[in-house]
């Protein structure tokens, strides 16, 4: 078995694909695979993965017959992953030459099912340091508890794959998979199922992957419908929650993130097509009523004044049929 499988989807990521390239190099050993999972790319990337898959030691090319979004990409190179552990990259994302040995170091000396690992985030010029958001450092713990409380940020809402690696036992027990056809907020059901369901987890610093924010082609940036996937995202915390055995401790946590991401996306509605805004306005509402009440009730009152507002004039206005994806 080879120790480490490095899954990294591309799509259309010909200005960056090099530095990811080349960052995957610089990280290369003999005892890891780097799973390049074309999703179906109409510009230049297939040529670039191409001389990749001959000239990058440990590259496999993977290809999509039809594009089928990040979750679905990352769910081929799951499915094509030999390594002992797993780890994820962006296309348009780089690593710090010999990050992807280092944490492999830490993860096999804490013996924990996943670690969390800091990121740069690199929004043109501007480099910032994203922490982890849980408290101990290097000690192992229950995932469990990097879930709440619901009034602060958790390791929950630091949602991102690429920011960690992963022990083979996780995938084999069906806790890596992502929802196929999210087309974003792919990480949110994943993440909550993975602090839900994995044994052991740290936080460990090595803040080595570089993300690239304001990318023009990057559906954080794209405001059409595919955004309002976040709903069917969230619908399914939601709904994977409320079977949980601690539900009643865990759903005011995924109902008040839930809220806030509503709010988040209607503070920006102005950068929508107008038809897409009124389906973001109408599905928004009808999740809204989807939601157990007393707990929403208790996330509304426990929220700043201007979102709860927003989100009050939400919940009054009468549901649409047809308000879902």
């Amino acid at each position: 078995m080879l120790k480490l499988s490095v899954v990294v989807p591309f799509y259309n990521v010909q200005t960056y694909a090099p530095d990811a390239l080349k960052s995957l190099e610089l990280n290369a050993r003999d005892d890891f695979e780097f799973l390049l999972v074309d999703d179906r790319s109409t510009d230049g990337t297939p040529e670039l993965l191409e001389r990749a898959a001959r000239e990058l030691p440990g590259a496999v090319l993977l290809r999509h017959e039809r594009n089928g979004g990040l979750a679905t990409a990352r769910n081929t190179g799951l499915d094509a992953a030999r390594g002992e552990y797993v780890t994820f990259l962006d296309g348009d994302d780089w690593l710090a030459p010999g990050h992807l040995a280092r944490t492999l170091a830490v993860i096999e000396a804490l013996n924990c099912d996943f670690v969390r690992n800091d990121h740069v985030q690199v929004t043109g010029r501007t480099r910032s340091v994203q922490r982890v958001p849980y408290g101990p450092q290097l000690v192992p713990g229950d995932p469990r508890a990097g879930i709440l409380p619901s009034s602060r940020a958790t390791s929950v809402d630091y949602p991102y794959a690429w920011a960690g690696m992963y022990h083979r036992r996780l995938l084999d027990r069906g806790l890596l998979h992502f929802t196929d056809g999210l087309r974003t907020a792919e990480d949110r059901p994943w993440i909550w199922r993975l602090h839900r369901g994995a044994d052991s987890f740290a936080a460990i610093g090595l803040p080595g992957i570089f993300y690239r924010r304001g990318v023009a082609t990057s559906l954080t940036q794209i405001k059409d419908e595919r955004q309002l996937d976040f709903i069917k995202a969230f619908d399914q915390v939601l709904a994977d929650t409320a079977e949980d055995r601690e539900s009643d401790l865990l759903l005011p946590k995924a109902v008040r993130t839930y809220c806030a991401i509503i709010a988040h996306h209607i503070g920006t509605i102005e950068r929508y097509e107008p038809a897409v805004a009124k389906k973001l306005r109408s599905m928004s509402t009808a999740a809204l009523g989807r939601m157990p009440q007393d707990v929403l009730d208790g996330a509304l009152d426990s929220m700043d004044v201007h979102r709860a507002a927003v989100l009050r004039r939400l919940r009054r206005r009468p549901a649409r049929a047809g308000a879902s994806l």
